[in-house]
């Protein structure tokens, strides 16, 4: 307690100073102004102008995240090089964007890749194309340049740096036992029921529906589970992945976090597998970078897609341009709405009544990613070396960071340096639930979250203030689909997407989708958001 204490209070000075005020930074990487052009129309009845410029193409695809630029590729693979990509902001990529700070390369969202397991050959394919894994000798191989370098993570616990997320210094033998306990009922899981990523909206065994009716925390209490230190692990992985924590998201998805990866390794236990992952030093955006770059004149960013509607041969598309301010209409065969689901029940004219209801049924989590530029390598406490994810126990609850990647990890540099440090902090279940989040983040100033974010990372790193040079900032308001529990027909994790559900239809329904004009692919139809799911659903949309 006394060391804790001395570390409390040790930052308050450094804090106290004055030299934050010296540390530039801002608000980057989303303009969300123009999200909300869209909503601040339709709560006024603003009546957009009429289009002014006209575009025929084969096929539309509206939105620019990883569902939109899969369904491009898609279309390319196909022979089809006649369609357009409307995109939101000035870059393609949704939440796998990137940025630099001081010159060096950082994340704008998600950082990471788990290897595909052959439930996802389409992200192989994809793979296999950019040159990150190639077959040697009848084996695949991934470009070492490219797996997350070790020593992969730690947490700040009790102190000092711990290898691994799992708390385990100096805790006691209940604790480990309910770690063996957990790690039981995961193998039961996996071994009882197949859990694939992507879900592929599969029917859902009858435990399964069972456990994507409640909460992922009834489940531990219905089973005991009831550690502090087993609760605080599963509630960060549940906020790293959902966006919110073990009381909010479902049972089934608190599961699927470990039965469809590497299983949950309990000390003394052998029942993991090791997970490889793959990571960049702008995240995600190296892929969706690479996924945009043919596409060329085909891209046209600062769109804002107003109306989208079922034409007498085919489909119309209005979107205001942000560079021109001029509303453009697009004629097209077929669109691909690659959009969040609470956008395309917006802009969809006369909207279906299964996008409509699952609207209603989607919930979204906020998110802030901060991006913080250090001059010089920062003082560690004893244990674990520097790793690639760094993880503050604790902290985690009530809006709370989830930690920091290095951005210069992969560089394996022969001396540390400079580096940009992001740090994450999903507010999906803050008090006052996903819309006190979102009003957190449009109305806290920049200079708050500076101070909030250098306070609690400096417990375990009492220098970062006096070495942080820049902080900028990403927010963003709907960042993914929480996994939250489902009631009703729970046959199916999710939202089915509407290709694989006509005879669910009504005739106005399938007259929307006739001869397959409107296809719609994102994230939120899995009910969760990982680049795996959305890659998928767009290169499904496209293709099937």
């Amino acid at each position: 307690m006394q060391r804790r204490s001395f570390l409390a209070g040790s930052v308050l000075p450094l804090l106290g100073c004055g030299h934050p005020d010296d540390i530039s930074g801002g608000f980057t990487g989303v303009d969300h102004t123009r999200g909300h052009l869209l909503r601040d129309a339709s709560k006024t009845a603003k009546a957009w102008p009429a289009p002014s410029v006209f575009h025929t193409t084969e096929v539309l695809i509206a939105g620019g995240g990883v569902a939109g630029l899969a369904a491009a590729r898609a279309l390319r693979m196909h022979g089809i090089d006649d369609f357009a990509l409307l995109e939101l902001e000035d870059t393609a990529g949704g939440n796998s964007r990137s940025g630099t700070v001081n010159g060096i390369a950082c994340p704008l969202g998600a950082h990471y890749l788990p290897l595909p397991s052959d439930d996802a050959p389409e992200v192989q394919d994809l793979l296999e194309e950019l040159g990150v894994r190639k077959r040697v000798s009848g084996r695949w191989e991934y470009d070492e340049r490219y797996l997350c370098h070790s020593p992969q993570e730690r947490l700040f616990f009790n102190g000092e740096w711990q290898s691994g997320l799992l708390p385990l210094q100096g805790v006691g033998v209940a604790t480990l036992g309910q770690y063996a306990k957990f790690s039981t009922l995961v193998a039961q899981a996996r071994k009882a029921e197949r859990w694939t990523i992507p879900v592929s909206n599969r029917p859902l065994a009858p435990v399964q529906r069972a456990q994507a009716a409640m909460t992922f925390i009834a489940y531990l209490d219905a089973n005991g589970l009831t550690d502090p230190h087993l609760r605080w692990y599963l509630d960060y992985c549940c906020r790293d992945d959902y966006g919110a924590g073990i009381a909010t998201v479902s049972a089934w998805a608190g599961l699927h976090y470990f039965a469809s990866r590497h299983g949950f390794s309990a000390p003394g236990m052998d029942t993991a597998e090791h997970e490889g992952l793959l990571t960049w030093p702008e995240g995600n955006a190296w892929l969706t970078r690479r996924m945009a770059a043919p596409l060329k004149e085909r891209l046209h960013t600062g769109q804002v897609v107003l109306r989208i509607a079922h034409a007498k041969h085919g489909v119309e598309v209005d979107a205001f341009n942000t560079m021109t301010q001029q509303v453009e209409r697009w004629r097209a065969q077929r669109a691909i709405v690659a959009l969040p689901i609470f956008v395309a029940a917006r802009v969809v004219q006369d909207a279906p009544d299964f996008l409509r209801q699952a609207a209603t049924h989607m919930v979204y989590a906020p998110w802030l990613v901060a991006n913080i530029h250090i001059k010089a390598p920062l003082f560690d406490r004893p244990g674990a070396a520097p790793s690639w994810d760094n993880v503050l126990y604790g902290s985690v609850q009530n809006g709370g960071g989830l930690g920091y990647v290095d951005a210069m990890h992969q560089s394996l540099q022969p001396v540390p340096g400079a580096t940009v440090l992001t740090h994450y902090r999903a507010l999906g279940d803050v008090p006052g639930g996903p819309a006190a989040g979102r009003s957190l983040l449009q109305d806290r100033p920049w200079a708050a979250w500076r101070d909030t974010i250098l306070q609690e990372l400096s417990v375990a790193h009492p220098d970062l203030p006096l070495k942080t040079t820049r902080i900028e900032l990403t927010r963003y308001g709907h960042a993914m689909a929480i996994p939250v529990p489902v009631t009703g027909n729970t046959s199916q994790i999710g939202l089915q997407p509407p290709w694989n559900m006509r005879r669910q239809l009504s005739k106005s329904e399938r007259h929307v989708l006739a001869d397959g004009r409107l296809r719609f692919a994102h994230s939120d139809w899995a009910g969760y958001s990982v680049f795996e799911e959305a890659f998928t659903l767009g290169h499904v949309a496209a293709a099937g």
